[in-house]
């Protein structure tokens, strides 16, 4: 007796059905399945693909384009002659130190924001116990105000007549305001400030996903807490500081609004020059020359961090 033939649209034996009740081989389902899960993928990174080539790679390229021009004589940006000269005049000498105020805050900024923010990720992810979702609400609660009125308020705390000078008088441990407004100390405590949360985010993930039973075997192997941290804690959690310093310094080494109201005219960084360039001093192909560079330097430290990164996570 002929067996009943299959009906359309289902499987058979030995393959996946087809149209019109016929059955593909195992041979081009195994091909057709892997065809349909990269088409599904094109389709769920495709929007994230468009969205960062047109606010990210764009305007990228026009600051190149724009870096590579020239202003004529009513200050329009001309490329009748496009060249490399803004370049060449971005590297001259006067402009190293500028760029190394910004390495120098960026980088202070940095460590300090990793020596305090791993102790709270620490504390948080050892000792939170149910409220850590909360404690990491409120490590993210300063984002929630705009990050230029927190710098206003930095001003009101440091100033001559202001919060700080008025509780250290008021308390007798000076007779004269001490100037805290204007210098390197009020820039780094506002940077330090502003990105402390970038730095504790990445260290929580990586002290809350390590695996602390090594750390017990470690203490059981008579290693004392110095030790069992220096050789356990502190190598297993170093993706989560290379990440945090990625974090920190790379926005910290672009922020021109910390340095220009709180250090004041005389602190000086590549990106108040560039910000100068781009308002008042309405010289684009020029500051777009000099945000290109301190593009590149940026790019090769993030770089440099991302290997000894993957070092790390690889090893």
């Amino acid at each position: 007796m002929a067996a009943p033939p299959t009906p359309a649209g289902a499987a058979g034996v030995n393959g996946t059905a087809g149209a019109a009740g016929t059955t593909l081989s195992p041979a081009v389902a195994a091909i057709r399945v892997p065809f349909v899960n990269r088409l599904a993928g094109i389709v769920l990174i495709l929007p994230g693909v468009l969205w960062l080539a047109l606010f990210f790679l764009a305007p990228l390229v026009i600051i190149l384009v724009v870096s590579l021009g020239t202003r004529d004589a009513g200050g329009h940006i001309t490329l009748a002659n496009p060249g490399v000269q803004n370049y060449i005049q971005a590297t001259r000498p006067e402009y190293l130190p500028a760029f190394a105020n910004s390495l120098r805050y960026a980088g202070i900024t940095t460590i300090l924001s990793i020596l305090i923010g791993y102790p709270i990720a620490y504390w948080i992810s050892r000792f939170g116990g149910r409220q850590k979702i909360l404690l990491l609400i409120l490590v993210m609660l300063p984002f929630w105000t705009s990050y230029l009125i927190r710098t206003y308020a930095w001003m009101i705390i440091l100033r001559d007549n202001g919060v700080l000078n008025s509780i250290l008088q008021a308390v007798g441990l000076t007779n004269d305001p001490i100037v805290f407004l204007n210098t390197d100390f009020s820039v780094i405590l506002g940077m330090t400030y502003g990105f402390l949360p970038f730095a504790i985010l990445p260290l929580f993930v990586s002290i809350d996903r390590m695996d602390h039973h090594l750390v017990e075997a470690a203490r059981d192997l008579f290693a004392s807490g110095r030790a069992a941290f220096l050789h356990v804690t502190l190598p297993l959690t170093m993706p989560g500081i290379i990440a945090a310093a990625l974090l920190t310094f790379i926005p910290a080494i672009g922020d021109y609004v910390t340095p220009d109201l709180l250090g004041g005219a005389q602190t000086t960084t590549i990106a108040k020059i560039v910000q100068v360039l781009f308002t008042s001093g309405r010289d684009w192909p020029y500051g777009s020359a000099l945000g290109f560079l301190l593009m590149v330097v940026t790019l090769a430290g993030t770089l440099l961090a991302l290997r000894t990164l993957r070092r790390e996570v690889l090893a």
